[in-house]
Order: C-alpha cells, then sequence, then structure tokens
C-alpha cells in the first residue's frame, strides 16, 4: 500500500448508498487490510454489483451448455463466437439496459444500442444487424406511450446514425412491466475466424491505451442503479442514464476496425457498465496481471473530475487497450484521423494490483483478486413455483371471426410496422428478410450464405412454470431458425427478473435456467454469451415488491447456406395445399386467446416435447432444402388460426381451412401446442410423405385462395382478409397518434 493512501471516513451511510452489506463491507476491509478511500468504495460498489459480477445468478449459470464444435468462444468474452466457415465467424450478445430505458428513455434506449454495439466490435467484427426485445406496460397506462416512443425512437435514432440495420425484435405487453420496462439489444457480427480479439491485458510494461470519446459525469452509478429496484425516487436518478452520440459510434468503429487490421494490438476492451473500473479490472484480471492508471492523463470533458467520477463514469463511446510497446505513435494517427481522443493513461504490471495515481499521489491500490474472480457469489434461497391447476371450464369458440379478429388487433399480436417502419432495416444492403417474418435474415456480404436471426421469450409460460417456459424459449427460437431454412447453430440470453433475494423471484430464475439448459442439450444450441438483470421491480407503498413477469429473453443464430432458399411466411400463390406439421392436442392453458377474448390467465403453459420439437425443426429444413414448400410460419402465440392469418396478410392471398368436425373448434385454431408449422405446397403427398420418413405428424388442413379465411366446422364462417388487415394495422398508429415525436 502506498503511503500516499488517505482512507477517508466512510460511514454507514456511505456504505449503504454503495449497496453493500454490512458483511460486504467486512470483506472490503479483508481484502485491503485496511479502510477504503472513497475511490476504492466506489470501485468495489461497482465490480460486486450484480449488474457486474452477477453474484446471485453465477452459481446457477454454470448449468447451461455452452460448447460445441462450432463455438469459437462462449460466456467469459465481451460476445460469443461461433464458426460459419470459409474463415468467417459470427459474434453476438444480448444486454439489458431496463432501468435506463425507464428512467430517460430516448437515451436508455440509444445507448443500449451502443453498448451492445460495442461488445461486438471489441472483438474485431463488423457489426451486421441489430435486434431487440421490448416489453411494456398496460398500454393505457399514462406512461406507457410516452416510453413507447422513446425507447423507439432511441434504438432508431442510434441504429439508422451508425449504420447498422435493425431487422427484428419483439414486442409484449402486460401489467408487470408497468413499471418496470425492459429493453433489450443484440447486435451480430461477422469476422475472420483468425482476426478475433480478446480482452486478457498480457505483457509487463505494455501501455494501456484510453480512445474515443472524453470522459464526463453522465452514467455514474449506472451499474449500481441498474442492481436495485425502482422506488418512487426513479425520477431522481436521471443523472446516471448515460448520454449517447452514435456519429461518434460510428468513427469509432472504422477506427477500431483499421487498427486491428494491423498487429498493434494484445488486448481490447469496452468500456460498457462501470466504465474504465470495469474494463481496466477484467482485462487485468483475465490476463492475470496488474495495471496502473495515471488518472491525470484520462480525457475529460468537464472540469475538476475527480478519480471517484473518472472511474466511475459510463460515457459513452469509450475502449481501452493494451497495445504492443512502440506502436502508440501508429495507433494514435488512426484515431486522430478518425477524430478521436487518444491517450496513453497506463501500463501492465506484475503487481496483481489496480493502481490509481493521481496529482503524483496513489489514489487507489486494490488487489484484483477480490474485484473479479473472488466476488462474493451467492446462492439464494429459492422455492419452485407451485404447478397451476389444470385448465377447467374451457369456453367455447362462439364467434370464430370475432376472437381471430380480436386477437389480431390485440397488442401482442398487432403488426409492429409503426416500430419497425422507424427502423433503418437496409442499411449495407445485406438484409434479406426484415421484421415480420420468423426470423430476420442477413446475407453474410461477399458470399452465397446468411445468417438468420430471432429473439423470442413467452414470459406468461415462464411465470406459470418457470422449467417449461424456460425450455420454450429456447424451443421457439430454435424453431424460427428452422422456419426460414437455418440450421440453428447457437444462442445468448437476456436473464431479466426481479428481486433474487426473494425466494419465490430466485426459484422462477433456477427454473428457467433449468428449462433452457434442458432444451439447449437436446438441440444441440449452446448458450454463448448474455447478461443477467436483476432487480426489475418497483417497490409499493408498502415496501412489497410487484415484479416483471421473469423473461429470460433468448437471442438464436443459425446458418443458411444458401440465402436464396431462405423460406418466408407469406403465402405464394392460389390452389396451394396448406398443411399443419406437428401434432395438435389443442392446450388453452396461458394461452392468448384465453387472455385476450376471456380475460382468463389460467392453466398450466403448453409442454415442449423437445424430441418432437427437433424431429419437426429438422423436416422443416430439409422440406425448405429440397423446394418441396413455398411458405412456412412456426405456430406460437394465437395457434395455427394466427399463423395462417398472418401468412395470408403476408401473401395477401386467402384460406380455405377445414376443421375435422369431431375437433373442438377453439383448441384446434387457437390452441399454443408446440413444435409446429403450418406450411404450403404444390404437392402435398410429398410433403406428407417425407413427413412420415421423418416420424413427424403432417395433415392438410386446407388451401390457399380467396379474399379471406374461410373456416368449414359444422358450419362455415368467413373473415375478409381486409377485415384482418384493419385490426392487425391499426392498434399501433391508434395508440400514437397524438404522441408527439421524441428526438
Amino acid at each position: 500500500m502506498s503511503e500516499s493512501i488517505t482512507p477517508d471516513h466512510i460511514d454507514s451511510a456511505t456504505i449503504a448508498d454503495h449497496g453493500f452489506t454490512e458483511e460486504e463491507y467486512q470483506r472490503v476491509l479483508h481484502a485491503l487490510g485496511r479502510e477504503p478511500n472513497l475511490t476504492e468504495l466506489g470501485i468495489f460498489s461497482v465490480m460486486w454489483s450484480e449488474h457486474c459480477s452477477y453474484k446471485s445468478s453465477r452459481v446457477h449459470l454454470r448449468k447451461l451448455p455452452t460448447k460445441a464444435p462450432w463455438v469459437i468462444q462462449g460466456p467469459g468474452e465481451n460476445a460469443g463466437v461461433v464458426d460459419i466457415g470459409d474463415g468467417l465467424a459470427a459474434i453476438f450478445k444480448m444486454e439489458s439496459h431496463n432501468h435506463p430505458s425507464y428512467i430517460e428513455p430516448y437515451q436508455g434506449a440509444a445507448t443500449g444500442v451502443g453498448g451492445i454495439l460495442r461488445d461486438v466490435f471489441t472483438m474485431g467484427a463488423r457489426p451486421v444487424a441489430n435486434l431487440n426485445a421490448l416489453r411494456f406496460g398496460r398500454p393505457d397506462h399514462p406512461k406507457m406511450r410516452h416510453l413507447i416512443a422513446g425507447v423507439v425512437s432511441g434504438i432508431g435514432g442510434y441504429g439508422n446514425c451508425v449504420g447498422v440495420p435493425t431487422v427484428g425484435g419483439e414486442v409484449n405487453f402486460h401489467p408487470a412491466y408497468d413499471g418496470n420496462i425492459l429493453v433489450n439489444a443484440m447486435t451480430v457480427g461477422i469476422a475472420a475466424t483468425d482476426r478475433i480479439f480478446y480482452s486478457a491485458a498480457a505483457g509487463v510494461g505494455n501501455p494501456v491505451v484510453y480512445v474515443g470519446s472524453k470522459t464526463g459525469r453522465d452514467g455514474i452509478h449506472g451499474a449500481t442503479m441498474a442492481s436495485a429496484d425502482f422506488s418512487e425516487d426513479s425520477e431522481e436518478k436521471r443523472p446516471t442514464v448515460q448520454v449517447g452520440d452514435p456519429f461518434t459510434e460510428k468513427l469509432l468503429i472504422e477506427a477500431c476496425l483499421e487498427l486491428m487490421a494491423s498487429d498493434a494490438i494484445v488486448a481490447i476492451q469496452d468500456m460498457g457498465a462501470a466504465g474504465l473500473t470495469s474494463s481496466s479490472v477484467e482485462m487485468a484480471s483475465k490476463g492475470g496481471v496488474g495495471v496502473e492508471l495515471d488518472m491525470n492523463a484520462v480525457p475529460c470533458r468537464e472540469e475538476g473530475m475527480t478519480p471517484y467520477e473518472m472511474m466511475l463514469s459510463e460515457s459513452q463511446e469509450r475502449m481501452l487497450m493494451v497495445l504492443k510497446p512502440g506502436r502508440e505513435a501508429e495507433a494514435e494517427a488512426i484515431f486522430r484521423k478518425w477524430e478521436l481522443d487518444f491517450a496513453v493513461i497506463g501500463k501492465v504490471t506484475d503487481t496483481g494490483h489496480l493502481v490509481l495515481k493521481w496529482n503524483g499521489e496513489t489514489a487507489a491500490d486494490i488487489p484484483l483478486g477480490p474485484l473479479g474472480d473472488d466476488a462474493p457469489c451467492y446462492e439464494r434461497p429459492w422455492v419452485r413455483t407451485d404447478p397451476p391447476a389444470p385448465l377447467t371450464d374451457i369456453p367455447e369458440a362462439a364467434d370464430v371471426a370475432a376472437d381471430l379478429l380480436r386477437l389480431m388487433g390485440s397488442p401482442d399480436l398487432a403488426s409492429r410496422r409503426w416500430i419497425w417502419e422507424q427502423y433503418d432495416q437496409k442499411v449495407g444492403a445485406d438484409t434479406i428478410q426484415r421484421p415480420g417474418g420468423d426470423a430476420a435474415v442477413v446475407r453474410v456480404h461477399g458470399t452465397r450464405k446468411a445468417l438468420a436471426i430471432t429473439t423470442d421469450c413467452t414470459p406468461r409460460y415462464c411465470r406459470a412454470d418457470p422449467h417449461e417456459g424456460g425450455k420454450q424459449a429456447i424451443a421457439e427460437a430454435w424453431r424460427n431458425l428452422c422456419a426460414v431454412g437455418a440450421r440453428p447453430l447457437a444462442a445468448t440470453d437476456c436473464m431479466n427478473f426481479g428481486n433474487p433475494q426473494r425466494p419465490e423471484i430466485m426459484g422462477q430464475f433456477v427454473g428457467c435456467i433449468e428449462g433452457m439448459a434442458e432444451a439447449c442439450r437436446t438441440l444441440d444450441f449452446p448458450i454463448v454469451s448474455g447478461n443477467v438483470s436483476l432487480y426489475n421491480e418497483t417497490k409499493n407503498e408498502d415496501g412489497s415488491g410487484s415484479a416483471i413477469l421473469p423473461t429470460p429473453a433468448i437471442g438464436g443464430v443459425g446458418l443458411i447456406d444458401d440465402w436464396e432458399k431462405s423460406a418466408t411466411i407469406g403465402f405464394k400463390s392460389e390452389g396451394e395445399a396448406i398443411l399443419l406439421i406437428g401434432h395438435t392436442r389443442g392446450h388453452l392453458g396461458q394461452s392468448l386467446w384465453l387472455r385476450e377474448c376471456h380475460g382468463r390467465e389460467e392453466g398450466p403453459p403448453p409442454p415442449v416435447d423437445l424430441a418432437a420439437e427437433r424431429a419437426a425443426g429438422n423436416l422443416i429444413r430439409a422440406l425448405i432444402e429440397g423446394g418441396d414448400i413455398t411458405a412456412v410460419h412456426d405456430c406460437s402465440d394465437g395457434g395455427a388460426a394466427v399463423a395462417l392469418a398472418e401468412m395470408a396478410l403476408a401473401g395477401d392471398i386467402g384460406a380455405e381451412i377445414s376443421v375435422p368436425a369431431e375437433a373442438p373448434l377453439a383448441p384446434f385454431l387457437f390452441g399454443e401446442d408446440q413444435g409446429r408449422y403450418v406450411v404450403t405446397a404444390r404437392d402435398a403427398p410429398a410433403v406428407l410423405a417425407l413427413a412420415q420418413s421423418h416420424g413427424v405428424f403432417a395433415a392438410l388442413i386446407g388451401s390457399t385462395g380467396g379474399d379471406g379465411i374461410a373456416i368449414e366446422h359444422r358450419k362455415r364462417c368467413a373473415i375478409p382478409l381486409a377485415e384482418l388487415r384493419r385490426a392487425h394495422e391499426s392498434f399501433f398508429p391508434g395508440l400514437m397518434q397524438n404522441e408527439p415525436a421524441v428526438a
């Protein structure tokens, strides 16, 4: 310990303000062998926050499968990496920016996009696609239109300006998100397999270099704020939200990729949550070295910034690098050319400590072990969610046309066109399938290959039965990739839950993880990156918490060998056979039909037969590869009837459907049985024969044609496509028509 360190008097209020328990503060004292000063306390605070340390989730995250022959890098780096052949790799990750987006929706969402972009290009990849997974509260909640407008504008404003297409995502509504919306962002990039960059610092004496924007006071305590639940003072936390600049981010991407074309970089890390603290600590810890930083050399945009503020700031568009000695001038020339800051702010050491120098004195001296690998790790008490009672008193579908119209216009199923038309989906000229299908498809530039990308989760299933809901989230992502003809490769996750100190919430987390792990193993679909976001709940006046629905959002990536063979959902011509692939048992528990048409959120979610899921997906890919089907769409929310309606609207062609007279109508049309697809074909017998050879149930249910959806079941009902389209397209424009634009 340097003699120049003078421990500050740290009182109990300061300790609590930094998020420590008494036991954790004692661990700080033990790690240092003395009292910390305020800078050291702040560094421990952010590194031990849930957001950075995963202290409540690490023990369970280890259950997830993370390896496969095609996985180059799994969890532990900035993003996951999978081999896509021919010397290329896909690099991707999903992150949360929930709390900031509730407090300041435009900047919260925008900087969420900026942060996930940096996670990907920091590893040497050029970003090629953005996606998002959004959860909002009741549409008629007083704050919700403002939140929707701000989040959508923030995503579009950042992604459009930085020049990366936003190609897909999902949007759900539920009262559980009234006080805590979710904004999850995903980025996918492409890199050469021999030019992937990692974050482990190496080489004692090597220079530590700061590049990008200057450091300001925005975002201080952002990681700590993201690791606590909301209370009535959420508006006062606005200064903890970062401010983004997409034009600077674009310059940073190009400058980093230009320097990466040389061999000057030893290690690189973006400054995300906890900013300069997490980047320096993670780089040194992974490399088993120490690091010394000169805080007087840090580029600052505000006067009088202290080491505490500089280390905890989450100002955007910044990176930290370790360079080979003697390469500083070469690197500086590149960053100056791109009009970005460049500063040598430290060096790699052999001390195993983080040492901060300030005005010629030591401002902090902390052993790295307790900050990183030896951070607290808790196995919180948890209880399993009681299984829901079986669904009884199943209502009749008295008016199928009215029910289908209601579903197609409901918040969870209505067209998202109002949202995605605010995003640039085609910049880069490689987008093959834009939003509206089962998965986005983006060409690997200059090749025949394409990546299929999706985000999926059904939170109402996860609340009713976390284990089955976790399985379903993975299975649906896998299914959506198969539905466009892609071979699923791997997934990233964004685990959004409430307060882990409540055993029932921790039980939801454990159940979802175990279900996800089971599905990943059966489907050969490993998790290669991810994020955990806890404390997503709002404190009530009595001190209790109102938690979000458990939301383990899954981002899936698959590979298509020839992008011209990718499948789409729209009917292609009249007179084609319509077939339903996979068994229909009519499961209505937790269905949207039951909720939207009868006001009931009841029953168990549909069970997921993973072997059947795999067999059906393999069949669908074989049918697409062989050119045997002309359109395909997975069955999910709203069941087969909604899938048919979406296919008809996408192709502007109607359908004639025949439901067996003995089949109950509502379960057949609106049941949400898993592992199913609706396909169209010109040669139905060939499809049925191939399905039989794969051991997958398939049935002919109708044909394409006409200007509406006609359903024959004892009696005939018909719904004009014009009415369906009007219901489907009107929700968002009607909701947002008087909401002012956000800039």
